[in-house]
Formats: C-alpha cells, structure tokens, sequence
C-alpha cells in the first residue's frame, strides 16, 4: 500500500504551519509499506490529526490524499471498510477501547470483524509477551492505562495490515515495556513486509526506522 499527500494542511492548524517548514505539511510525501517512518513534533503541531487523516477520520484539510493512487474522497465505503480491515491498522492515542468490554474481547472484536489472520491462541502469546496476559478478562475501563496502551497494540496487531500507523504508542510505558513492545510490532512487520508511521515528541531508537522527518 503507498499513502501520498500533496500540499495537505489541516484548517486548524493552517496559519501556524506556514510559518514553518515542515516535512509532512503542505509538501509532497509518500509513505509505504516498505517504509518505517519516525515523525517527531512537538505538541499542538498537528500528530494526531495526522494519524485521522491518514486513516480517513478527518477531512478538515486542503490538499489531496490518496490511497494507491486513488483520491481519498472518491473511496467508496465498501472500499474504505476493505482498506480498514485488510491493508491498514491503527494505533490511537486516545485508545478507543470499550471500556465495558473485557481486554479480550476488545482485542476479539477486531479480530473477528473479518476473516481471522491469527488464532485466538496468539492473543494469549502476545498478552503473555506484553505482561498483560492477567488482565485479558478484565474490564477495560478498570486497567491502567499503561495496560490499556499495551492491549491497544495487540489490537491493532492480530488484524492484516500493511501500513500501521501509531499515534505516540508508548507514552504510558516505561522503558523496559517499551523494548518488548517495539520488538513485538518490528516482528510482525517483519513478517507482513509492511510499514509504519509512528508520532511522537522526542528522538528514539526504538526501531531501524528507514526515515526520520519533522511534522
């Protein structure tokens, strides 16, 4: 899958963004499944609206998108729903969990909407390999959000997908949880041949990003 922006800017953010340069905004970027690319910026210059946009949550934006060389906005539902559930995955940073839903069947619930990439039994290894495993049949809303972040990932990992784009995915982690996390999702990109798109505020080295650009 490739994701191409051509002079996109957000309405919102409009005035601040052109008084600087920027990487992503209001130029010509690509991104890939071959690619695994950093975007670090700073807060309020628009990594969550990004995310939205690249995900076709937002449209509140001048400049086009397109989706393999198709425009964002003539993709039908049909389609968008085929994308959603085939050829990309997401990682929010507000969650999006239900939070009346056990850990498990949040993770189930995506897992299920299609036909199922890995058994059930793989929730368990990756609950296992995250330290989550103790909390899979419990409430959502009753885990702590370093919890809710790590089953957020597994989430988006038991589905297809050949770009993953993730919204500061390890802000509630600590350094250790981050490592084990980071070698997860690089394991199963691997293993698709997909890409990423990962925001965050500071420099890292979580992972051989093929490029690292300012939002």
């Amino acid at each position: 899958m490739q994701i191409k922006l051509q002079k996109v800017v957000p309405v919102p953010l409009k005035d601040k963004i052109e008084l600087r340069n920027s990487d992503v905004w209001n130029v010509e970027q690509t991104f890939s499944s071959n690619d695994w690319v950093k975007i670090k910026a700073p807060s309020g210059t628009g990594k969550t609206t990004l995310i939205h946009i690249l995900y076709k949550l937002r449209f509140d934006f001048s400049g086009t998108i397109f989706w393999d060389n198709e425009n964002c906005i003539n993709i039908t539902e049909n389609k968008l729903a085929q994308y959603r559930q085939q050829k990309m995955s997401v990682i929010f940073q507000d969650l999006r969990l239900f939070q009346n839903l056990t850990a498990q069947e949040n993770i189930e619930l995506n897992r299920v909407l299609q036909k199922p990439y890995y058994e059930s039994s793989v929730i368990q290894s990756m609950a296992e390999q995250l330290g989550v495993a103790h909390v899979l049949q419990q409430r959502a809303g009753l885990c702590s959000y370093g919890e809710q972040q790590r089953i957020c990932i597994i989430r988006a990992l038991v589905q297809p997908f050949e770009i993953l784009l993730m919204d500061e995915p390890f802000s509630h982690l600590d350094n250790n949880n981050i490592s084990i996390a980071a070698n997860l999702i690089a394991e199963e990109c691997k293993k698709r041949n997909a890409g990423f798109v990962l925001t965050d505020l500071d420099e890292d080295t979580h992972f051989n990003y093929t490029q690292k650009i300012s939002l």
